[in-house]
């Protein structure tokens, strides 16, 4: 690998980590700052009373699309931009994957489970920490934003380079 390959490459990952950091920021922390005492003092208080994981787990949305059908019919400003924003913020991520998985056999499914993966953490850690509950169609709008960045990679990629396109996701 050249040297300028190198530096692109490395360049790519910085940005990544720089975006996996607004991504917690975003999700978990709304934007705010958040004492690292604070967040230990959750978590030791959530493993210590595990019973109360388990009922703020029940007072989140465990059935799926409730809330994206409640999003479409009630259409409210917050609500869609609740829905949308779900989507949108792993956008990039699904393009990182993308980029950065472009010699695995089936980068779409790798994205699939990768994305489904970050969001699960994002979800759990808000669990645990007590911040935001537990919601599975964020699991579901996270994962599908995922995919839509990978499908744009894709797309993109292929116009320049000839890439395989979107289709190994339901290959093998």
């Amino acid at each position: 690998m050249s040297i300028s390959s190198r530096i692109i490459h490395a360049g790519i990952r910085l940005i990544f980590v720089i975006y996996l950091f607004m991504l917690v920021k975003i999700i978990l922390f709304k934007m705010q700052n958040v004492e690292p005492g604070f967040l230990w003092n959750q978590l030791y208080s959530s493993l210590s009373h595990p019973g109360l994981v388990y009922q703020r787990l029940l007072t989140g949305n465990l059935v799926p699309f409730r809330e994206i059908t409640r999003t479409m019919e009630l259409m409210t400003g917050h609500s869609l931009f609740n829905l949308i924003g779900n989507v949108a913020i792993f956008v990039p991520f699904g393009l990182f994957t993308g980029i950065m998985l472009q010699k695995n056999e089936t980068p779409a499914r790798a994205t699939l489970i990768y994305s489904f993966l970050m969001s699960l953490f994002l979800e759990c850690a808000q669990l645990l920490l007590r911040i935001g509950q537990f919601d599975v169609d964020d699991l579901l709008l996270n994962t599908f934003g995922g995919l839509i960045g990978y499908f744009i990679f894709s797309v993109i990629a292929r116009a320049i380079t000839g890439l395989p396109n979107f289709t190994d996701i339901t290959s093998s």
